[in-house]
């Protein structure tokens, strides 16, 4: 299934009110991907003019959002497929949390994930990663169906962009600077932006020197992994210069802390903020982004889309006739 640009309903080029202007298109970033077009699995995705939507399935206890509402495999599952209808493009799923917390062992990681992986791909073509930072449970995952690694560890362990490079699997590589589950208090930056921005620019060098090709490389600059609110602010606000570095970006902004703060909001209440970021972030020059409310969220990445002239509207109706008929289903 490709997720590339749709034909214009209209029978006119989609992008033909769109400025010519190579960086800046409708007030959107268009970064200088190296290699735009990527093959993840089954599906063709074209970041130049397709923003993927990255359903988040967490079977764990403890997850920060979830509280364990998907630690069931049954609700696992379940969760995963109605994201695919719910329009999701993508589906990340993880055993445990980034945050600080006791270390599980791989082979209890893996009995987590690999069942949730392997029933999504058995009724799916649907991008599916494996969040975690452990090379054995990346492999299985890969031999389940998984086509992506989620690592928010920023290759910690070099062993797992080995695995990544010897399967031929993409690879996301995030801004992070705590060993996996510890506490990394009061992180302080010289210029928060840059500073991710070089921390990347070399982790991606250091996966290219472990054998993973340039073009299966997406990069995330880790909101609120060991930063502050006003950090994640500030990357996002200013996400155009990690864009610049070639690579797709991951935007992981859902129901975040920096939302809350920002809102005074408690997490079943930041989903508008979280839509909010992610649209900045897609202006900004986000490709993916990774969000809990799917509905909310699809509409909201392809409303943008339209309105940055890379996708056609479902139909067209108002003003269209010799009456102004409303544009409403019949």
């Amino acid at each position: 299934m490709s997720l590339s640009r749709p034909a214009s309903a209209a029978g006119n080029s989609v992008n033909a009110s769109v400025s010519d202007d190579p960086v800046r298109r409708a007030g959107a970033y268009e970064p200088p991907l190296l290699h735009p077009v990527r093959q993840i699995g089954e599906r063709t995705v074209d970041f130049r003019r397709r923003v993927a939507l990255m359903a988040i399935i967490n079977r764990t206890p403890d997850s920060f959002y979830d509280a364990g509402r998907t630690f069931a495999l049954d609700a696992a599952v379940g969760a995963a497929v109605q994201a695919v209808h719910d329009g999701a493009d993508w589906v990340d799923i993880g055993g445990v949390p980034f945050a600080p917390g006791p270390a599980l062992a791989a082979a209890e990681e893996a009995a987590r994930v690999i069942p949730v992986i392997q029933a999504v791909r058995d009724s799916s073509d649907v991008i599916i990663s494996a969040d975690t930072f452990l090379p054995s449970v990346a492999e299985a995952a890969i031999a389940a169906g998984a086509t992506v690694i989620n690592d928010t560890t920023g290759l910690a362990n070099p062993d797992l962009a080995r695995v990544a490079a010897d399967a031929g699997v993409h690879l996301v590589i995030t801004h992070s600077l705590a060993a996996p589950r510890t506490a990394y208090p009061r992180p302080q930056y010289g210029d928060v932006v840059a500073d991710v921005a070089e921390f990347l620019r070399r982790r991606v060098g250091y996966a290219q020197e472990l054998g993973v090709a340039p073009e299966k490389i997406i990069i995330d600059p880790g909101h609120d992994l060991n930063k502050n609110t006003l950090h994640s602010l500030e990357i996002t606000r200013r996400l155009a210069e990690i864009a610049a570095l070639g690579y797709p970006v991951l935007a992981a902004v859902s129901n975040k802390d920096f939302v809350g703060e920002t809102l005074d909001a408690a997490k079943p209440d930041r989903v508008e903020g979280s839509l909010a970021a992610g649209v900045a972030s897609i202006m900004n020059g986000a490709r993916i982004l990774r969000m809990h409310n799917v509905p909310a969220a699809s509409s909201a990445i392809r409303m943008t889309e339209a309105i940055l002239g890379w996708r056609a509207p479902v139909y067209l109706r108002h003003n269209m006739g010799e009456s102004n008929e409303p544009a409403v289903r019949a």
